[in-house]
């Protein structure tokens, strides 16, 4: 069937006439902060301690837009004997997001979780030099990255929790088994293996001999 001559520009001026109608929302932004998603993708926050400098973002990254310099200090041993070792120490951390394309790669590829991202947005500069944050910068955006999502009620459990907890668990199992044989100890009048190990639990305290009353030889 051949479409109706005008029908085009009738449904069009349909559309116009419900725009028309409805009440216009402004966003009376800056003096109003948007409501962002969770999951905002605004700029990248660096956790400085997390940081082992094993340079996977810089390498990974599409745009190179990483740059990172460390230099090498060496740790005394632990114990005595022991053997020296080195560890990298974190010079700069910078990025510069006039070349990022917000990827996420960095982000993604991190294997100690040093790098998030936050809802921050407003960063914008006159000078584009400027768009080169240090790690100084990235550290105050840290404290804006929301906090992760609950997990499903159905979800597994995360490895680390489980294994902490386990511990946990084990330790408290011990602690209370102990308690309890030291209960128990008490009540049939045993000796526990502390005083059996305790030298001054096992030898038993004199008391202090008395001088006799009567005379003494040798005395009138």
């Amino acid at each position: 069937m051949a479409p109706i001559p005008g029908s085009g520009l009738a449904k069009g001026l349909a559309v116009t006439l419900r725009t028309m109608t409805k009440k216009t929302v402004t966003a009376q932004y800056p003096d109003v902060q948007p409501e962002l998603p969770p999951r905002t993708r605004g700029v990248i926050a660096l956790f400085e301690e997390n940081c082992t400098v094993c340079m996977l973002c810089a390498r990974e990254c599409p745009d190179w837009c990483i740059y990172i310099d460390s230099h090498k200090e060496t740790v005394p041993a632990a114990v005595p004997g022991g053997r020296e070792r080195s560890r990298n120490v974190l010079d700069r951390f910078a990025i510069d997001f006039s070349l990022c394309m917000y990827c996420g790669i960095c982000i993604e590829v991190c294997p100690f979780d040093a790098l998030f991202w936050t809802p921050e947005f407003e960063y914008a500069e006159t000078d584009i030099h400027e768009l080169t944050h240090e790690r100084d910068k990235l550290r105050e955006w840290m404290w804006t990255v929301p906090a992760p999502p609950a997990l499903d009620p159905g979800a597994e459990e995360p490895k680390e929790i489980a294994a902490a907890r386990k511990t946990a668990d084990k330790l408290a199992a011990e602690q209370a088994a102990q308690a309890e044989q030291a209960a128990q100890a008490g009540r049939t009048g045993q000796v526990t293996p502390e005083a059996q190990t305790d030298p001054s639990a096992s030898v038993p305290t004199e008391p202090p001999a008395t001088p006799p009353s009567g005379p003494q030889e040798g005395q009138s």
